[in-house]
């Protein structure tokens, strides 16, 4: 059994992509950040479809190479072969979508790092452990890293590995073009199709577009060109035809690419064509290295290539597996595939970071993102609200003490009272929650920095999760209803374009009363409304019946939710300790989100200026650590209960 499915080998950068569509990459005003360099696509492509995918590159030592390193760890890829170079810089590009047929693009390349790669960063043990190694044309260009790249398919060859090309031919990057002319993606040239065509013979599968074939077999007659490319190498040719799919030719080239073996193409709107081989390669993989028939693997390969020319972005576009499936399944419903709330929701779903770059299967949550409460006891205490900042720094310090870099822990804290706390726990490998809602209110409004359009928004680092309050009851007036519900939407509308999770927190029992149906039906009130949040926390019900129906409308609407969080509201610890007992035996509970039982003491006793800062700190950190143990004494008895076949 090999450790690895596939290692794919060559190109890292980071692509900037032109926000803005429809204009010049001169007009372009922000970008997005986002992986890229074909390898790295194919790599974190393949992962999504459930292959174990592995990377050969180099990045710099720096902010960028970091980004790559880390995105790949978050899908899944194993970074091993992913050397750092403490002399160059990570590669860049500029990319832009003009219209349905121009996406300018600049390849910042000039001595970059993953040209770079060399034979000594092609380790024996480390190709030996995968099942297929991927190469692509543009780290052929170049003597050093050429060298690298076959000393990898020699290695791979002679384990009994199977190995790939895709041609990615960029003229520019063999240097037969310009800076400017990065969008370009034909230009003959003899010294290039006979540099191609000496490494051929080492393949088992050959994949690329008329043109790249074009350039591998020194002609623009494409059928004479898989001819040519057949005289020096017996591997499957696959030859992606554009808007008519692609065809295989597993033996000798017919005289027609009609003939040649076809999966079904699907009509899409196409938006964005940069990556979408990339896409493609990551379906074809698929289905090549699991051992399904050409016609599958082809299927598997055009519906990933329409999922990358239906979206933004080249590695954002690629489907999951569970998402693949799901669209073979029930097909096309809007041409456009990223306007089709079905499949954007199962992509988003299902293609979160793992994790957020931590494990949030256990979430011990520390909330201090109170602030009416806070200013009540700064001005019971007769000092200004400017101290409620240094307070939150002190939650802070308890909560890393406690979490002492494991995974599972988390805060709450606001930024009009907390700033700089959340300042200082970006990177630290805690969960974030941020609050937007103005507390207490009803109907709903938003602290003022989130802005009338929520923009905001924008300004907020990916790892924090939007957590927003909101005081709703099944039985509320239709108007209070529809101007809650509206703020929602539009809340979760801009959690969703600035590529942040969100948390939805219901109080019901503080508007009216409540029953072991109540929760359920707020649940589903907001899933038929067309919101998804990634997090539910809600407050403890002691009837397993409202339990039960509660997560039940969350997993039949939702079954790749993040998971609930239990609130406190205040309770003292023995109450805190029978409602997680309850809690803890539904698996969609993954933990709690508590702050005044852990904070309050502590807060009015430092504000009054009874108690030093290290004695706030260790009053927080005891208090917090018991609520953690309790919670995960509830849930070890709750699973071992089941383990033993006892009734909850």
């Amino acid at each position: 059994m090999k450790e690895l499915d596939v290692i794919t080998i060559g190109r890292s950068s980071v692509d900037l992509y032109g926000a803005q569509v429809g204009g010049r990459l001169e007009d372009m005003a922000s970008f997005n950040k986002y992986i890229g360099g074909s390898p790295t696509n194919m790599a974190t492509g393949t992962a999504r479809l459930g292959l174990r995918s592995g990377l050969i590159t180099r990045v710099g030592d720096e902010h960028m190479g970091r980004f790559i390193r880390e995105e790949l760890e978050r899908h899944g890829v194993d970074t091993t072969g992913v050397v750092t170079d403490t002399k160059r810089l990570t590669a860049l590009v500029l990319l832009g979508i003009r219209d349905q047929e121009q996406f300018p693009l600049i390849f910042y390349r000039e001595n970059c790092a993953d040209m770079a790669l060399c034979e000594d960063d092609i380790d024996p043990s480390f190709i030996a452990s995968a099942k297929a190694v991927v190469a692509t044309g543009t780290h052929l260009s170049h003597p050093q890293t050429e060298a690298a790249v076959l000393k990898a398919l020699k290695l791979a060859r002679d384990g009994g590995g199977r190995t790939a090309l895709d041609i990615d031919y960029r003229p520019n990057l063999w240097g037969l073009s310009g800076h400017g002319d990065g969008e370009n993606r034909f230009i003959a040239s003899e010294d290039v199709t006979a540099k191609l065509q000496s490494t051929l013979h080492l393949f088992d599968l050959i994949v690329g577009t008329e043109e790249e074939f074009h350039i591998a077999g020194g002609t623009t007659d494409t059928v004479q060109a898989l001819w040519n490319v057949r005289k020096v190498s017996g591997a499957t040719l696959v030859c992606k035809r554009g808007p008519m799919g692609a065809s295989a030719f597993v033996g000798d080239i017919p005289e027609s690419l009609d003939e040649g073996i076809s999966g079904p193409g699907f009509p899409i709107e196409v938006f964005n064509v940069l990556g979408a081989g990339d896409g493609f390669m990551s379906g074809l993989l698929k289905g090549w290295i699991t051992g399904e028939d050409w016609v599958t693997s082809l299927t598997y390969a055009n519906a990933c290539g329409a999922f990358a020319v239906s979206r933004h972005g080249c590695t954002p576009a690629y489907p999951s597996w569970e998402e693949l499936q799901f669209f073979l399944k029930r097909g096309v419903r809007d041409k456009a595939l990223r306007k089709d709330p079905d499949l954007e929701q199962i992509h988003w779903s299902t293609n979160r970071h793992r994790s957020n770059g931590g494990d949030w299967s256990t979430m011990r949550v520390f909330a201090f993102d109170h602030r009416i409460q806070m200013e009540q006891m700064a001005d019971k205490a007769g000092v200004t609200h400017e101290h409620i900042g240094f307070f939150k720094n002190l939650c802070l310090d308890a909560a890393l003490k406690v979490a002492d870099g494991q995974a599972g822990y988390g805060i709450l804290c606001d930024s009009r009272l907390g700033r700089e706390a959340l300042y200082r726990a970006a990177g630290s490998g805690l969960w974030i929650g941020h609050p937007v809602e103005w507390p207490a209110s009803r109907p709903l409004t938003l602290e003022p920095e989130i802005g009338p359009d929520f923009g905001g928004l924008a300004e907020w680092p990916t790892e924090h999760v939007v957590k927003v309050l909101c005081f709703y009851h099944p039985d509320d007036e239709p108007d209070m209803k529809a101007e809650q519900e509206d703020v929602l939407k539009r809340l979760f509308a801009a959690c969703r374009r600035n590529r942040l999770e969100m948390l939805l927190e219901v109080i019901p029992s503080k508007v009216a009363a409540v029953d072991d149906d109540t929760t359920a039906a707020i649940i589903q009130r907001m899933y038929d409304i067309g919101i998804y949040p990634d997090w539910w926390k809600l407050e403890p019900m002691t009837s397993k019946a409202a339990w039960s129906r509660a997560c039940d409308a969350i997993t039949r609407n939702d079954p790749n939710t993040r998971g609930i969080v239990v609130l406190g509201l205040d309770a003292p610890e023995d109450q805190l300790a029978a409602s997680f007992a309850e809690a803890a035996q539904f698996d969609l509970v993954k933990g709690f989100a508590i702050g005044r039982t852990i904070f309050s003491d502590a807060a009015r006793k430092w504000l009054a200026g009874e108690i030093t800062n290290e004695e706030a700190v260790i009053d927080m950190t005891n208090r917090f650590d018991r609520l953690c143990r309790i919670w995960d004494d509830a849930r070890a008895t709750a699973q071992g209960s089941r383990i033993q076949g006892i009734p909850a």
